[in-house]
């Protein structure tokens, strides 16, 4: 079997397959249409986020290392918690500082993403995770129009405001619904930049001393 090759049948998925990626699995890479940033930004203020999609080649990289991952560690949350998220957090549930998500830096981890949606050049995905529970509504899973402030002002505080003049149209957000969530357990926005030096985006994601701490 090579390396791209996953069984796409749904009980051999390592996650639900949406229609969009069924039909980028009938694709080549030569075949599929990148996401632009206008293009984005109309998924996003539609809130239709079961749109976006990976390049196809790397959609079935993704679907092979999930499976390989799951199988050696039982599931998602397990690798993320060994490999990608501070030990001072511990398992879950967990104890955050704060109630309130992004209040203190030690509740959340910046990091960029292993496996983003298929862009086209110049945009950068990152993930925000937190161990402070982000609140949504039962009807949906979606944010609540409370908890989207909260993390609008977090991601206007932490990205915006460190780009200076301009900020505000090279940074974007997103909170998948619950039932669009591959790691449901762990807390998580995306956030996606644009035309953003490396040494900027290498300043958000390191890892600071306070993930190091454990809590008292």
């Amino acid at each position: 079997m090579g390396d791209n090759v996953v069984d796409s049948s749904p009980e051999e998925t390592p996650f639900p397959l949406t229609d969009v990626d069924k039909w980028v699995l009938s694709q080549t890479d030569e075949e599929y249409s990148y996401h632009t940033w206008d293009d984005l930004r109309i998924i996003i203020q539609k809130n239709d986020l079961s749109v976006l999609k990976r390049k196809p080649s790397d959609l079935r990289r993704y679907m092979k290392w999930t499976a390989e991952t799951k199988a050696e560690y039982g599931n998602m949350t397990n690798y993320l918690l060994a490999h990608r998220l501070p030990k001072a957090w511990g398992s879950p549930p967990f104890s955050p500082v704060s109630h309130t998500p992004f209040e203190d830096p030690s509740d959340f981890r910046v990091l960029k993403n292993d496996w983003p949606y298929g862009f086209t050049p110049g945009i950068v995905h990152i993930v925000v995770w937190t161990r402070t529970v982000i609140p949504t509504d039962s009807e949906k899973g979606d944010m609540t129009p409370e908890s989207r402030k909260t993390v609008d002002d977090f991601v206007k505080r932490y990205f915006v405001e460190r780009l200076g003049l301009g900020g505000e149209d090279r940074v974007m957000w997103f909170k998948n619904w619950v039932a669009l969530q591959s790691v449901r357990a762990l807390e998580h926005i995306h956030v996606l930049v644009r035309d953003v030096d490396p040494a900027v985006v290498d300043e958000w994601t390191r890892e600071r001393e306070w993930h190091h701490q454990p809590q008292e």
